[in-house]
């Protein structure tokens, strides 16, 4: 791992908006080469001491002392059951790839890191189908004749801390008495992060449409027009993640602003990507506003600033 690819991380990050995927590339063990979205990682360090910390999960193997901060370590490859990987004894090689998303800094050990790659969004494909509903996987995609996976780690962390998606809002948090019925369009490639939007508007009453990229959703509302009916009349906003393999969320929101049919959708863009955050690039697409994950009050109090304009407009209107 040279220090010229360390230095090229911030420098990737930029790619959003131009229909490529920036991954790292990485090993848990054995062959299978794995990525995650540049846009999460920080930097990436050779395994530094960890210290153990009481009450943490099996999966961590312990806590860094990173530049004065204290990050918790998640071996990646126990986490998701990966039959190759490493045994993480204090001897292992390793390096410690430091994201930040969420709000919160976390680290993944890796056995070994290969590269930075550019992806072009035709190259990534959804995960295959398992059955299961605890998928790790983002998107499958190749390079150099190589099969790689794209991990979902919001989900891995998820599924380790049995996340519940069904926080209970504020009773306060509601639309008005009588409200018509109203849907929302949620674009999101996390099926964690899709579950808890769709609970904080199951709580408030709203319909929910749930698509995992914005090439599929960019596709649903130009289908919606052909059809002769108005997107903007059938969603009362879009939500839509930032990071994502298919169509990143920049992407999503230039698109909608080009076409006529949809021009008038009002967007709330919804991200992780809190360290790396490009605001001058949120007003250049076009967002209507953006909320940084997770909390579910702060969502719904910005998703009611919204939904309750359309309420009220709708009930004038009756």
């Amino acid at each position: 791992m040279t220090h010229d690819l360390l230095n090229r991380i911030d420098q990737r990050t930029r790619l959003a908006g131009h229909n490529r995927l920036a991954l790292l590339l990485f090993r848990l063990g054995g062959r299978q080469l794995f990525g995650v979205n540049v846009f999460k990682v920080q930097e990436v360090l050779r395994r530094p001491t960890l210290f153990q910390v009481p009450g943490l999960p099996s999966q961590f193997s312990g806590v860094a002392d990173v530049r004065g901060r204290s990050i918790p370590v998640l071996d990646l490859g126990m986490a998701i059951g990966h039959p190759e990987r490493l045994e993480n004894d204090a001897n292992a090689p390793g390096y410690l790839v430091v994201t930040e998303f969420n709000r919160s800094l976390q680290g993944f050990l890796v056995s070994g890191v290969e590269r930075i790659v550019n992806i072009a969004v035709e190259d990534i494909h959804p995960p295959p189908e398992t059955g299961s509903e605890s998928s790790h996987l983002t998107a499958v995609t190749r390079f150099a004749d190589e099969l790689i996976q794209v991990i979902d780690v919001e989900s891995v962390l998820a599924d380790i801390a049995q996340l519940r998606t069904d926080t209970t809002l504020d009773p306060a948090l509601s639309l008005p008495e009588g409200c018509p019925p109203l849907h929302v369009l949620v674009v999101d490639d996390s099926r964690v992060a899709r579950q808890q939007i769709r609970s904080v508007l199951d709580q408030l009453g709203v319909q929910t449409t749930l698509l995992s990229d914005g090439r599929q959703a960019l596709d649903h509302l130009l289908q919606i027009h052909a059809s002769g009916e108005d997107p903007g009349q059938r969603y009362a906003m879009v939500i839509s993640d930032i990071e994502m393999p298919a169509m990143d969320g920049y992407t999503l929101t230039t698109e909608i602003r080009r076409h006529p049919a949809l021009s008038s959708l009002y967007v709330l863009l919804h991200t992780s990507l809190s360290g790396v955050f490009n605001n001058a690039m949120i007003e250049r697409v076009g967002a209507n506003a953006f909320v940084a994950k997770y909390s579910p009050h702060e969502l719904a109090e910005h998703l009611l600033l919204r939904l309750n304009e359309v309420a009220h407009a709708l009930m004038a209107e009756a």
